[in-house]
């Protein structure tokens, strides 16, 4: 794809972003007008909001448009990391168990009624370290693996603790019945609890994530080849690996811990960009983190907006928007194969 045709790509996304935000802000139980947000925009940077429209833009609606933006960035790129990780497609950021682990962390802190840590909630604070927690066992069991291949472990180390943890939570929910509908709720993911402190703690790690996966871009391109091709090329093959799995499991633990589980968008927003600017890394990466930004900010604009005063979770808005978009792609990729 010749670079200006890219560049207009991404200067569309960007445009289709901030109107979408702008109207983010706007919409919501009490709606405020474009103009009334414009101005209170402006007056963040010069003078102290007074008002009770300008309260609501920025103590609610402004951290949690800005939380589902890098929440959407997020996911996006460890899906489109672990996808090159594994050379699997359907490679999501909850491959080797981070869902699993955030969700039990969750949990725990819920039944317990962990106290807050400064301004990070518990649940958040305990899903982010299950999310970590979950992770790092898989690393580690995986290299006890004798005849599969590294990624192959992983997997297979990822899926089994994800049943594991899987069954941990259906046993506390089953103790502690009570609270099920707030384990049940939180597992369906939301942003209900945005905040600017958790926006302020959460962000950096999803950065430094994100970051560590782009580093990785061009020798991820070569990767995806095979490791004899990347070895080749004096490709340290392992340590790829590591960087690749680290960061998008980093990105993907921070954007749990603050939203839950949001399904579809690690797989929906690499697929969709992929189709539009190509394979390449370098160029798939910036976009796709783009396109998951906007699908989550959408998909909690309709959470918020379709049943007011009701919420809905947005997993299930990212669910209903995502089987019917792997239903089309599989239809298009047999058609393909059978021409």
């Amino acid at each position: 794809m010749p670079r200006r045709r890219y560049l207009s790509i991404i200067g569309i996304l960007l445009i289709l972003l901030f109107l979408t935000a702008l109207y983010g802000i706007s919409a919501g139980a009490v709606s405020i007008p474009f103009i009334e947000v414009w101005r209170s925009l402006k007056a963040l940077f010069i003078q102290d909001i007074q008002n009770t429209n300008g309260t609501i833009l920025f103590t609610l609606r402004l951290p949690r448009v800005l939380l589902a933006m890098a929440v959407g960035a997020s996911l996006s790129v460890a899906g489109a990391g672990f996808q090159g990780f594994f050379r699997n497609p359907l490679a999501d950021p909850y491959v080797i168990g981070a869902s699993s682990g955030a969700a039990l962390g969750a949990a725990l802190a819920i039944v317990l009624t962990l106290p807050s840590f400064g301004p990070v909630s518990s649940t958040s604070l305990c899903a982010f370290i299950g999310a970590l927690l979950a992770t790092f066992m898989a690393f580690a069991l995986s290299r006890f693996a004798g005849d599969p291949p590294p990624a192959v472990a992983l997997l297979l180390a990822g899926t089994a603790l994800s049943a594991f943890f899987s069954a941990l939570l259906s046993l506390i929910l089953v103790i502690k019945d009570r609270d099920m509908h707030r384990v049940y709720y939180w597992l369906l993911g939301g942003l209900g609890m945005s905040s600017w402190s958790e926006l302020v703690t959460a962000v950096p790690v999803m950065i430094i994530g994100a970051s560590l996966v782009y580093l990785a871009s061009r020798p991820l391109d070569i990767l995806i080849q095979g490791d004899d091709v990347a070895h080749s090329l004096g490709i340290d093959v392992r340590r790829l690996r590591f960087l690749v799995a680290a960061g998008a499991s980093l990105a993907a633990a921070a954007a749990v811990a603050s939203a839950g589980i949001i399904g579809f968008v690690g797989l929906i927003a690499p697929h969709g960009m992929r189709i539009i600017v190509g394979p390449s890394h370098r160029r798939l990466l910036p976009a796709a983190a783009l396109g998951g930004a906007l699908l989550v900010l959408v998909a909690d604009i309709l959470a918020r907006t379709i049943a007011a005063p009701l919420e809905l979770p947005i997993g299930i808005i990212t669910s209903i928007i995502g089987a019917p978009f792997f239903i089309i792609l599989l239809l298009k990729r047999g058609r393909n194969l059978g021409t």
